[in-house]
């Protein structure tokens, strides 16, 4: 019989409930048997729904990796927590998988590069749009050339009004940054995954504060309140790598814009494009004539799993298991998602500073 993983949730909150603890429910090799959350109530609620016949509930983290029997934690809270828990967790032997994005400052994302490298324990960040149908069926089309070299990408991460408004979305504090580091980190994160290429050069970056103070703004989940409003409502950058390739970043919450779309990408190559605005489309150039074809991405198409696609989170999280019990890299490198986090960061100082920031590589 195959080993039975035994996991722990820190943080029950929005994403372990909407994305964690659904998908590893499925898995027949994992049992959920910690559930840690600073609101007892909704460590009970978690682990009442999603937890092993000897669950247990717990306050303090360090309470649940003092127990040795635990194999893998799930980091779901706020950012400014992710490597202090990460790390801890490591340094108990436990692997981990810590949501995005991987640290509230890039120092913290290379501390627990470093720790995962000591500690030999596998790290990885959840980056779940990378599991997505038409996200694996491009990445085929990057790898096998099929767009030539990729020098010029776009990074999309554009709400035209959907400020979450719960949690500590709005506590710069808390979160390290609104938009960009919350959703264009996805984006971003897509794109260099995409280009294989993980070696910045420079970056310049803009971040504004131009409809967060605005009293009854229409938006998606209601009117934000302009005194918690701590973090920009849009940023913006140009990232230029080693090899001369160029990406520009577009993240916002609120902004005057009718298309919207977020965790998406668009790629330019010597030898075709491809983007994801409308589905899947390809484009290129055949017999001195321009083409365009929209991929068709059902199930028949692409099959990841026994003949039949799975929902993103389901391909992230049986992976990730798969990586643990296979003793291989994750899909989702700790080294991949350090390099993101040092970007997102960039743009931030280079909006401060108004200079450009440069990469010592």
């Amino acid at each position: 019989m195959s080993k039975i993983y035994r996991i722990a949730i820190i943080g029950c909150g929005g994403i372990a409930n909407g994305k964690h603890m659904p998908s590893l429910k499925k898995l027949k090799n994992i049992e959920m048997v910690a559930f840690c959350d600073i609101i007892p109530e909704r460590a009970e609620k978690a682990a009442e729904e999603y937890g092993a016949e000897d669950a247990k509930v717990y306050t303090d983290y360090n309470e649940v990796f003092a127990d040795k029997t635990i194999d893998i934690v799930h980091v779901c809270t706020p950012n400014d927590s992710h490597a202090e828990i990460a790390i801890a967790a490591m340094e108990a032997d436990k692997h981990v998988m810590c949501e995005k994005p991987m640290a509230k400052t890039a120092a913290d994302a290379r501390r627990m590069v470093e720790v995962a490298k000591s500690t030999g324990k596998k790290l990885t960040v959840g980056y779940n749009n990378r599991f997505r149908t038409d996200s694996r069926y491009l990445k085929e089309v990057c790898e096998a050339g099929d767009l030539g070299e990729i020098y010029f990408a776009k990074a999309h991460a554009i709400r035209r009004r959907a400020v979450p408004t719960w949690g500590v979305f709005l506590d710069e504090e808390k979160q390290g940054g609104g938009p960009l580091i919350d959703i264009g980190t996805h984006a971003l994160d897509l794109t260099l995954w995409m280009m294989n290429n993980y070696k910045p050069k420079a970056v310049l970056g803009t971040a504004f504060h131009k409809l967060s103070s605005r009293e009854n703004a229409a938006n998606a989940w209601g009117p934000w309140d302009p005194e918690k409003f701590t973090v920009e409502d849009s940023a913006f950058g140009m990232i230029t790598m080693e090899n001369g390739a160029t990406i520009m970043l577009e993240s916002s919450w609120a902004l005057n814009v009718v298309k919207s779309g977020e965790a998406i990408c668009t790629l330019c190559g010597t030898e075709g494009g491809a983007d994801m605005w409308d589905g899947l489309v390809i484009n290129g150039e055949k017999h001195s004539k321009l083409y365009d074809q929209k991929i068709q991405l059902g199930a028949s198409g692409v099959a990841f799993y026994d003949g039949a696609s799975e929902d993103a989170p389901d391909v992230e999280m049986r992976l990730w298991i798969e990586a643990i019990e296979q003793d291989k890299d994750p899909v989702v490198t700790a080294e991949q998602a350090c390099v993101v986090s040092e970007i997102l960061e960039a743009i931030y100082e280079s909006s401060k500073t108004g200079k450009a920031v440069y990469f010592n590589n």
